[in-house]
């Protein structure tokens, strides 16, 4: 009798094929992360809505036209990641970013990642590039986190430190130290200017010593990319090498003055026009007399107006939509309110179809006027900056001498009209001086350059304007801030982009528009936004009525209590008094009113929010649990299906 062996059970089999299908999956993802990794080691699917983590177009064209060798040097201090975490995850991202510069400048960019150990020729090295060294703990060891890169000519530029709040302009930092280093011709641009856009020598020379007063931070913007070169306010010509003038808040400029930057438009320049109905910014700075001036506008309407754009001085224009929270008159009920006069533009304000304009977050404005085109005029008005829709005209006198914010909030009336505030402007214009230049000013001879007339622009002019010149002031855009010694700005929104993008896209390179504004992961909250704005706007109207009402029952009781004789102690009638009574219960409504206004702000504003959590908490649980469902209702009706 033969012995057989026994055959294996069915339960160990299934067991078997089991573990070698997880044994064969394992090995083909391994395999297919290999072959990715070698086929395709750059490539990734960027989910985010704006992009945050893929490189803009201007980088890559940037990376792609570079002639030269450019060398980069990481110093990065590993004892900074270990003793700060966030810092060690923003470096595995900066140098994840750098990796990628390398791979797309074909071999033009090499990189060198250094840890500069404590009295070593690295930390050296570093020191002699400018980078900035900050103790880590109390033992005085410096750590460092910066980038210097060098070009053929020995040329350098370096990023001193990189911090985690500037993360949003990564990308921005890291392209502007290539392009310097790639680009050693810039185009000109020139300022003429009555603000001190470049510091103040006047403010230097008042303070004795000390510290000397800042350029605006766009011009510090400016000259990282562009050579800027100063205008007089009384020049009869514009320099041919000026490709890009910029006029900031031009006031009382002579004849000569206007005729030259009509002529540089006529020849084909490239204008960028500040104009403002009131300054901010001149109206906090003291005059020559240590007092700020009486009058803070400033208009161009002569040019202006030849070219087809009316640009009224009288109106500033209020918005709802991104107003700032101000500290309140300290008579208010409330600590803050809404200046309607000071607003952030998002979203549909911001032209997304012009390319200076496209990218940009949020820019802000402060007491602007407003453009439109003239009657027959045949030139292309293209707004790139408006207003919302819930916005109003008012009059300039509202916002000179202590504007009231609350008062301007409980008169507001949405006119549900889109102003323009920043237009671009191109088309063929006559000249504004259409009988040849005007005299030169009194003890002045013209240049010996001057050049031939031109009644009309040869060819379609092209120009900017915009109706604010506290665009341009550092604390409406940016926030300057020490650290460990040194100043360092860090911007909340894009006004400097917007300014450096006209200037690249008249300068004729848009290489580097495209990177300036990267998205920003903290995303506002509109609808909450909208409801309190609305709410706090309701409450102002009321607020006002009820003031009103206590005055005027005021002036009504010190009439009662006077008597018909007028004097003070009579007796009051009973007439009187039925008033009095009726007048005080008025006022008890109204302030009743006014509790429940405030109780339904409240109650819409934790309504939403109360619905935001539940959608971002409960979401993917049952976006999870209804794909489980479906997916197990599909295997039951196909066993089924395979049974039957």
């Amino acid at each position: 009798m033969s012995e057989t062996s026994p055959k294996p059970r069915p339960g160990s089999r299934r067991i078997w094929s089991s573990a070698l299908g997880l044994i064969a999956a394992a090995a083909l993802a391994v395999g297919v992360n290999m072959l990715a990794d070698r086929l395709a080691p750059r490539a990734r699917v960027d989910l985010t809505q704006q992009h945050l983590y893929t490189l803009s177009d201007g980088t890559v064209q940037t990376l792609r036209n570079l002639h030269d060798p450019i060398t980069l040097r990481l110093f990065y201090s590993r004892r900074l990641g270990a003793a700060v975490p966030s810092y060690g995850s923003y470096a595995e991202r900066v140098r994840a970013m750098l990796d990628e510069y390398v791979a797309l400048s074909g071999g033009k960019i090499r990189l060198e990642v250094l840890d500069p150990e404590p009295f070593s020729e690295t930390e050296d090295r570093a020191l002699a590039y400018g980078l900035q060294g900050v103790p880590v703990d109390q033992s005085g060891e410096q750590i460092y986190f910066g980038l210097a890169g060098t070009n053929l000519l020995d040329d350098e530029r370096s990023i001193p430190f990189f911090q985690p709040d500037r993360e949003r302009f990564l990308e921005f930092d890291l392209t502007r130290l290539v392009y310097e280093l790639s680009s050693p011709r810039r185009p000109v641009v020139g300022v003429m200017s009555t603000l001190p856009v470049n510091g103040d020598p006047r403010m230097m020379m008042m303070m004795r010593g000390g510290p000397a007063p800042q350029p605006f931070a766009v011009m510090q913007t400016l000259r990282q990319f562009f050579s800027v070169q100063d205008v007089p306010l009384d020049t009869q010509r514009i320099p041919d090498e000026v490709q890009v003038l910029m006029v900031v808040h031009p006031q009382n400029l002579s004849d000569a003055t206007q005729y030259a930057i009509d002529q540089f438009v006529m020849r084909g320049g490239k204008l960028i026009a500040f104009v403002d109905p009131y300054s901010e910014g001149q109206a906090s700075r003291p005059g020559p007399g240590g007092r700020p001036p009486a009058n803070t506008a400033s208009q161009l309407n002569r040019l202006l107006n030849a070219w087809g754009i009316d640009a009224p001085s009288e109106a500033v224009v209020l918005d709802l939509r991104g107003a700032w929270r101000v500290r309140a008159n300290p008579n208010d009920r409330v600590q803050a309110v809404d200046y309607l006069a000071w607003f952030n533009m998002q979203g549909d304000s911001l032209n997304d179809a012009e390319v200076a304009t496209a990218q940009l977050n949020q820019v802000t404005v402060a007491a602007a006027g407003y453009l439109r085109r003239r009657d027959g005029a045949t030139i292309d008005f293209t707004p790139l900056l408006q207003s919302s829709e819930r916005s109003m005209l008012a009059n300039v006198e509202r916002v000179r001498d202590n504007p009231d914010p609350a008062r301007i909030l409980a008169e507001f009336r949405p006119e549900n009209l889109h102003r323009t505030i920043a237009a671009r402007v191109r088309g063929e214009v006559p000249s504004a001086f259409p009988d040849g230049p005007p005299p030169p000013p009194e003890g002045t001879e013209r240049p010996a350059d001057f050049p031939a007339h031109l009644a009309r622009s040869n060819g379609p002019a092209n120009f900017v304007v915009i109706a604010d010149a506290d665009i341009l002031e550092d604390r409406f855009w940016v926030r300057v801030q020490d650290f460990f010694g040194q100043q360092v700005a860090t911007p909340f929104s894009d006004n400097g982009n917007l300014v450096a993008n006209l200037v690249d896209m008249f300068a004729g390179g848009d290489a580097l528009i495209s990177l300036r504004s990267r998205g920003d992961s903290i995303r506002p909250f509109v609808v909450v936004d909208d409801i309190r704005r609305d709410a706090d706007a309701r409450f102002r109207q009321t607020e006002r009525d009820l003031t009103e009402r206590l005055q005027q029952t005021e002036r009504r009781l010190r009439e009662l209590r006077q008597g018909q004789g007028g004097q003070a102690g009579a007796v009051i009638t009973p007439e009187q008094r039925t008033e009095i009574d009726a007048a005080r219960a008025q006022i008890l409504q109204t302030r009743q009113q006014l509790r429940a206004v405030q109780l339904d702000m409240r109650r819409d504003i934790e309504g939403v929010e109360t619905w935001l959590r539940i959608i971002n908490i409960a979401a993917v649980p049952v976006l999870l649990a209804a794909f489980a469902i479906g997916l197990g209702i599909m295997r039951a009706r196909r066993r089924s299906a395979a049974r039957s």
